[in-house]
């Protein structure tokens, strides 16, 4: 009784973390039964995964933005413009896929820090300086395909990055070793970083779950990975997509939490003047953190046009609203100073989930747009009830 009396203080005290992790639970389950087991199947699995890919890592970046109390508006066409200048490189100016695709990524770093620079050193608010950059981009969008309209990409390598699937080593019934073997590793480094995290706290004195529910959390996540690694070990393994999305998250995911830079980023977010008066660079993580979002744009803007293998002038149309949608279910906080990169995904999976499972169901596109926006307006609400109850 014990065991479970603490599971349920656990959860209501947690509701925001674990919030997102029982709603995919309850869609996939409920997909999965109104389906017939098609929504699980494997390939509708990894597509559900693939396509979510451009938006979960803008989600990552704009996760980053709202924390500290910002928005970015721009990140749809930044993208969409970008994704274009890719296919341009690639095709009119013959430049090799290995160049362009960091000339490409430095170029939206330079974009997201122009917006940091019109956000923090001459105090545009957020929303009107990105509200003219989405402007500016889709105009400039317009402009390099306004002549040539769709621009196909004849590249294989560069379409890969979309479309394609890590190489399988070794078969076994089926199923491609070496993405399994991808899973195990995440799994290892995910039991691994929970012990250590563990650990450090004991050491310092603050309070953690008891060993039974810390095993318990650490045995349903990784049933969780496991499973879904062995659904797309059946089917062709992981994608690129897939593998591009958890660096991203990687990386992210330990700037935030084991960096300097990171416990900054949060206390600007929780409180920009103590964070100033405290000695912090205000100024200096706005840059930095919409210098990100550019970089991560242009990043989301590889991906789309290599899914589609083509640059069309609407790419990148409300691609900005589904990063929020996404970082809004995830967890992140409109007061700012809470969020987790983490979320952000699991966010973009949901909306992505919803998506999908609707399809299946034939429901029409109109009725899909209210609910997703039922779903953001949920979140949203969850968000400002759990804030009042802290």
């Amino acid at each position: 009784m014990n065991f479970f009396r603490e599971a349920r203080t656990l959860i209501s005290e947690n509701i925001r973390d674990y919030g997102m992790y029982i709603a995919l639970f309850a869609i996939i389950l409920t997909f999965s039964v109104m389906t017939d087991g098609l929504f699980m199947s494997s390939r509708n699995i990894s597509n559900l995964i693939d396509s979510a890919g451009y938006i979960a890592v803008l989600a990552v970046g704009m996760t980053l933005v709202i924390v500290i109390r910002h928005i970015d508006l721009s990140v749809g066409f930044v993208a969409g413009f970008l994704g274009a200048i890719v296919a341009i490189m690639l095709t009119k100016a013959g430049m090799p896929m290995l160049i362009v695709i960091p000339l490409i990524l430095i170029l939206g770093i330079v974009v997201g820090l122009f917006n940091g620079l019109l956000v923090a050193q001459i105090g545009i608010p957020s929303f009107v300086a990105t509200l003219a950059g989405m402007l500016i981009f889709r105009g400039a969008l317009l402009q390099v395909t306004e002549k040539t309209g769709t621009i196909i990409i004849q590249d294989d390598a560069f379409n890969a990055i979309g479309n394609g699937y890590i190489p399988s080593l070794l078969e076994v019934g089926g199923l491609h070793v070496l993405s399994l073997l991808v899973g195990l590793l995440g799994i290892l480094y995910l039991i691994y970083s929970e012990i250590k995290t563990r650990r450090n706290k004991v050491k310092y004195g603050f309070e953690v779950t008891s060993f039974g529910i810390f095993i318990l959390k650490l045995v349903f996540i990784s049933s969780i990975v496991a499973y879904i690694t062995w659904i797309l070990a059946g089917y062709n393994g992981f994608s690129w997509t897939v593998i591009i999305m958890l660096l991203v998250v990687i990386v992210y995911h330990f700037l935030t939490t084991k960096t300097v830079l990171g416990r900054h980023i949060y206390a600007v977010g929780s409180n920009p003047e103590a964070a100033h008066l405290s000695g912090m660079n205000v100024k200096k993580i706005t840059y930095i953190v919409f210098g990100s979002m550019g970089m991560l744009a242009a990043l989301s803007g590889i991906l789309f046009t290599s899914r589609l293998q083509s640059a069309t002038t609407t790419a990148g149309t409300l691609f900005e609203l589904d990063a929020i949608a996404a970082a809004y279910v995830g967890g992140v906080s409109s007061a700012g100073g809470v969020g987790k990169v983490t979320g952000a995904i699991i966010g973009a999976i949901v909306m992505a989930s919803l998506t999908s499972g609707m399809n299946l169901l034939g429901v029409g596109i109109s009725y899909q747009y209210m609910i997703r926006g039922g779903v953001l307006a949920g979140a949203v609400i969850f968000d400002v009830m759990t804030r009042k109850k802290r």
